[in-house]
């Protein structure tokens, strides 16, 4: 390739210095680009994950939705939730058209729950959703009433993130149900039943409760210890020692608040002892 026609500089042929250099170059690149390529498909301390495979037994993390009212403001919400020591996935402004905030992804966890416990599980940040609606809550002996838009927007949001996650309907709460000795939201005001007539959440037959009602009517309330066990059965945390004590009261007023708000006095009925037997 290269003949004695070639020109000689240092006895070194001109043209097989400069095929020399070409071929260094080349191999310079490549050795780059596999250097590249090896960093690109290893983690860090060169630890290659493969995750062609996934397993078939697996699930989400999120069991439960807890719904909140703020008792704030939209400038104070938004202020408390993002800088403060505590905070939800989703804030729900009370705007004419409401404005969704995400603070936090799904996949981590909020600061929203508190000391709380569902069917036996405590530590629910772990395994919830939490979505904060800007509401006053109790206005004196008035509650501050939800807008239709939020409604709405509340309904399109649980439809997906049940669909994501597929949440039971009886995971589908209130702070209220999860905690019902320190709080009251989302209150009273919160139209459980809207959501279930669009297919969200847990509800009962009426029809049947109210045979149950009348049932209860003729023939008396059963005691105590069994509106504490029926209580425990649909998830709540109570006890089970047949006492009307204030922290049974403070349970059987949030069930109340949540499946019969016209009254939550905490108080044992018919009405109550009904609903209590007809929902599943």
């Amino acid at each position: 390739m290269c003949g004695d026609s070639a020109r000689v500089e240092n006895g070194t042929h001109k043209g097989c210095r400069y095929i020399n250099n070409r071929i260094l170059a080349l191999f310079t690149v490549l050795g780059l680009t596999t250097l590249l390529a090896a960093c690109s498909s290893y983690a860090p301390g060169g630890l290659r994950i493969d995750r062609s495979i996934q397993a078939k037994s697996q699930d989400s993390r999120v069991e439960l939705v807890v719904l909140h009212y703020t008792a704030a403001d939209r400038a104070q919400s938004l202020k408390i939730l993002s800088e403060q020591n505590v905070s939800s996935h989703y804030l729900i402004t009370d705007d004419a058209v409401p404005h969704v905030y995400q603070l936090v992804g799904e996949d981590r966890r909020a600061w929203h729950a508190g000391i709380s416990q569902w069917y036996g599980r405590n530590n629910l940040n772990a395994a919830s959703i939490g979505i904060e609606i800007v509401n006053q809550g109790p206005e004196g002996v008035h509650w501050a009433a939800y807008t239709p838009a939020q409604i709405s927007t509340v309904i399109t949001l649980l439809r997906g993130i049940i669909q994501r996650h597929q949440i039971k309907p009886y995971n589908v709460v209130g702070h209220s149900d999860i905690a019902p000795q320190r709080k009251t939201d989302p209150g009273p005001a919160f139209p459980w039943k809207q959501l279930a007539q669009a297919g969200i959440g847990r509800w009962y037959d009426e029809a049947q409760a109210g045979l149950y009602k009348r049932q209860f009517e003729r023939e008396g309330l059963p005691d105590v210890c069994w509106f504490q066990k029926e209580l425990e059965r649909l998830g709540y945390q109570t006890s089970t020692s047949g006492v009307l004590d204030l922290a049974t009261k403070n349970v059987i007023a949030a069930f109340q608040m949540h499946y019969r708000p016209s009254r939550y006095d905490g108080m044992p009925d018919a009405e109550t002892a009904a609903i209590l037997k007809a929902l599943p």
